[in-house]
């Protein structure tokens, strides 16, 4: 961060039951996600992406009361969600949350969401 700038950062965390996944996501370490956060957060991060690892994937729909008890344990974050979105119902909700952004890979891909869609939000 210190050659980049914080503000240039945007802070990937893999998530499995609240607790930070590493290597290729194949182990959960003791660091919970909020702790994570809130240290990086005090070293100046802002731009979050959280990627429940149980969800990725499966269009079951993504984390939202995850994320929601993110954004209030951590006041000025800007958090994007990663994984489960299925439709245009879960953009909708993720945006109701107070989420910055949704990251949407399979839905697209299977025609579940169209382009289309998305640009009117923007």
């Amino acid at each position: 961060m210190e050659q980049y700038g914080a503000e240039k950062i945007f802070l990937g965390a893999d998530v499995k039951d609240e607790m930070i996944a590493v290597g290729g996501w194949l182990e959960t370490t003791g660091v919970s996600v909020f702790d994570f956060l809130r240290g990086n957060m005090a070293k100046g991060v802002k731009e979050i992406f959280c990627t429940d690892i149980a969800k990725d994937g499966l269009l079951q729909g993504p984390s939202t009361e995850l994320y929601k008890k993110i954004i209030g344990e951590l006041p000025g974050i800007r958090l994007t969600a990663s994984g489960g979105v299925s439709d245009m119902a879960d953009v909708e909700a993720l945006r109701e949350a107070g989420l910055a952004g949704v990251i949407i890979g399979k839905a697209i891909y299977e025609g579940r969401i169209q382009m289309s869609e998305l640009k009117k939000l923007l």
